[in-house]
């Protein structure tokens, strides 16, 4: 059979062009209208000074330079990065654990419906919840500090438990989805890598480490992507749980932007943090998919 002539090719490649454009404008709209449109006019606003109930005056840089000099920023800052240390460290390591166990000892559908349930509890919830359990006075958790003869620990009272608490809070909530990541990752490692290394007489835990872990790159650099841009942006279990005390030990970035914006009506200066926070997450995730090298893999 003759191949189909050229012009009627072309034509067709044209319609499912105009196809495909017609598919991805929904969402390219979306795109444009709540992402890149904002980001524009918040640097814009940024640039400026607005109380929201006069017209915006340009300042210029003036503040970025009110920032550099901004004791609180600084340490809203500080307060962040060690939420999320805490956060994706462990996360990720229970994470990666937990993937491993559901691919090495059980495949189960339940199984895993079960270790995403706690993904799907919204963050408010899950807050209000270990609110109550780690209550000072009433809380279960405390009780059974007490039946262990241990002193009451005030986990979201305390300026030394307010971030670790935070962070393992969140940490609960996101392992699972964060394990189904990974054990998805773990199924494009072919079985002959680790039949070769039985074979060769290696354990379980050198081939965890010189097989498991080395394949899983591309996936862990796309986790950490994920998570690490993610917890920079924790809001909603702070503002439920502490509301950034006690005394400052828990109020991370996101809430003195809101505290700014909504309780003081800087928006000018808000905007410029929210574009500092933009910047660092451009160089976090650049740097992080550099080291990763999250877009090559080891198994070609």
């Amino acid at each position: 059979m003759s191949a189909p002539p050229l012009r009627a090719r072309r034509a067709t490649r044209r319609d499912d062009t105009r196809l495909a454009l017609l598919f991805i404008l929904p969402a390219t709209v979306g795109l444009v209208t709540f992402y890149f449109w904002p980001m524009i006019r918040g640097l814009w606003l940024s640039l400026t000074s607005w109380d929201l109930l006069s017209p915006a005056e340009f300042v210029g840089l003036q503040n970025y330079r009110d920032m550099a000099a901004d004791p609180v920023f600084w340490n809203a800052l500080r307060v962040t990065a060690l939420y999320v240390v805490i956060n994706i460290g462990v996360q990720t390591v229970a994470a990666l654990l937990l993937a491993v166990l559901m691919q090495r000892l059980s495949q189960s559908t339940l199984l895993r419906s079960l270790v995403l349930a706690p993904y799907l509890v919204s963050n408010v919830v899950a807050a209000l919840v270990f609110l109550w359990i780690l209550d000072f006075q009433l809380g279960i958790g405390n009780q059974l500090l007490t039946w262990l003869g241990l002193d009451r620990i005030g986990f979201f009272t305390s300026q030394t438990w307010a971030i670790p608490t935070i962070a393992l809070v969140n940490v609960w909530r996101h392992m699972g989805y964060t394990a189904l990541l990974i054990f998805a990752g773990l199924q494009t490692i072919p079985h002959t890598v680790y039949e070769a290394a039985r074979m060769d007489g290696a354990s379980e835990t050198r081939t965890f480490f010189r097989i498991t872990v080395p394949l899983l790159r591309p996936i862990l650099g796309l986790v950490l992507i994920i998570s690490v841009i993610g917890s920079f942006q924790v809001f909603d279990t702070v503002a439920v749980t502490t509301n950034g005390g006690p005394v400052d030990a828990s109020r991370v970035l996101q809430l003195y932007i809101y505290d700014k914006a909504f309780a003081q009506f800087d928006f000018g200066y808000a905007s410029a943090l929210s574009v500092a926070l933009l910047v660092l997450l451009m160089v976090v995730t650049f740097v992080q998919y550099r080291i990763t090298r999250a877009g090559q893999t080891d198994l070609n």
